[in-house]
Formats: C-alpha cells, sequence, structure tokens
C-alpha cells in the first residue's frame, strides 16, 4: 500500500511544520505533497524541508485535485495544514483499509482546545453525517478516481466527497483522534461558529447551492469581527 498525503495550504508558517512533524512521528508516508495556493508568508519554505511543494491557485478543493494529480500512492490521505495525526493514525489507518469493502474514511476527531462544546463536537465525529475534511480524509486510489476527484466548490467539498464515497464502498472512522486547531471558533465564538457551520450544512443538504453558501458564509464572517454589526 503506497501513500501519498496531500496538504492544502495557504498561509499557514505558523501550523505546517506541526502537521508536517505528527505524519513523520506517525511513520511517515511514501510522499507528502504540500499545495500552496499562494501563501505570503514562508509556508512553502517551511513546507519544503519535509515535502514536496506545489503551486496552484486558491481554493482548497483546486489544490487537493492538484495534489491528487501528482501524488503516485494507491492511498491518498488529503490533510489540513493546522491538523495533527495521531501517532498511531498511519497504522491504524492501514489496518481498516485491508478489508476490502472499505472505500476511505476518517479519523476520530479532537481540538487542541478544552471548550466543552467543542470537546462535546470531537465526540460525534464518528456519526456519519458529522464527519469532516478537519478529520483527515483518506481514500483508495481507484475510488477517488471514479469520483472525479473533489467538486471544485467554494466550501462543503469534503462533505460532498464524503457523501459521494459511500456510495464506493464502506467508511471507515479510525479510532486514533487527530488533534486540529480551534482558532476559527476561537475567533468567531464556538457557540456562533457551531451554529453557522450547522446552518451552512442544513442549508446544502436542503439544496442550496455552494456559491450562494459561500457569500453568506464570508458576510457572516464579516458581521463578526469586531467594530462590524
Amino acid at each position: 500500500m503506497r501513500l501519498s498525503v496531500i496538504v492544502p495550504t495557504l498561509n499557514e508558517a505558523a501550523w505546517i511544520a506541526g502537521c508536517l512533524g505528527g505524519i513523520r512521528a506517525a511513520g511517515g508516508a511514501d510522499e507528502v505533497l504540500v499545495v500552496d495556493g499562494g501563501s505570503t508568508d514562508a509556508t512553502a519554505q517551511i513546507a519544503a524541508r519535509e515535502a514536496r511543494v506545489l503551486h496552484t491557485p486558491r481554493g482548497r478543493a483546486v489544490q487537493m485535485n492538484a495534489g491528487a494529480r501528482h501524488a503516485s500512492g494507491d492511498v491518498l490521505l488529503f490533510l489540513h495544514a493546522d491538523t495533527v495525526l495521531h501517532p498511531d493514525g498511519l497504522a491504524r489507518m492501514r489496518r481498516a483499509l485491508a478489508d476490502p469493502r472499505v472505500a476511505g474514511g476518517t479519523f476520530t476527531l479532537r481540538f487542541d482546545h478544552p471548550h466543552p462544546l467543542l470537546r462535546f463536537y470531537g465526540a460525534c465525529s464518528t456519526l456519519p453525517w458529522l464527519r469532516f475534511g478537519d478529520q483527515g480524509i483518506f481514500v483508495r486510489r481507484h475510488v477517488f478516481d471514479a469520483l472525479g476527484g473533489y467538486r471544485e466548490m467554494p466550501l462543503l467539498e469534503d462533505v460532498d466527497l464524503l457523501r459521494r464515497m459511500r456510495r464506493m464502498g464502506r467508511l471507515a472512522v479510525v479510532p486514533a483522534p487527530v488533534t486540529t486547531s480551534a482558532r476559527r471558533f476561537l475567533e468567531r465564538g464556538v457557540v456562533r461558529q457551531q451554529l453557522v457551520n450547522g446552518a451552512v450544512l442544513a442549508a446544502w443538504h436542503l439544496g442550496v447551492s455552494p456559491d450562494r453558501l459561500a457569500r453568506w458564509y464570508r458576510g457572516s464572517r464579516r458581521a463578526g469581527e469586531p467594530g462590524r454589526g
């Protein structure tokens, strides 16, 4: 089983070393591709110490698809730059993929902050309708290719891919939690961010277009900034 880890980045200099160090501590991958969407900080330079760095237009789905095109693995793991693998994560992922019925899956989730709602959110990460890219998404290459990769949507590309993956086989939940940054919850307020996330997800399931949701999401972020409405 050849594993390619793909990490999309945009101005992640504060986080990328931890992410790549976590991959190394978990036993490493056959290749690590960092796909940068135009960082203006030192992200690419830091990443180049431990990974192959690709440069693409900005957009997480665009970046991840580009990484997949350049990857040589028969298993792809998409990992956010502010997320750190559990030391046993890759070994347990490989054990899950020993079952040929498994198309891919995610890891369980915890945040780097002890807020009770974030702990609850992490505890829900095994539920099939509450699984996101924050958890890391791994997928067999032939499944990813058959699905046409990520749809290049402005948001919810992770939820969309996981939903389509279910049609191709089982989705595993690897009980080795990744640790992800709570920064967007802390910047905006944990309760507010949870409510916004829930509203966006519900609206998408009801058929609201991702482009419209992205405009609303960006507007709600601005409204929550200090000095704004």
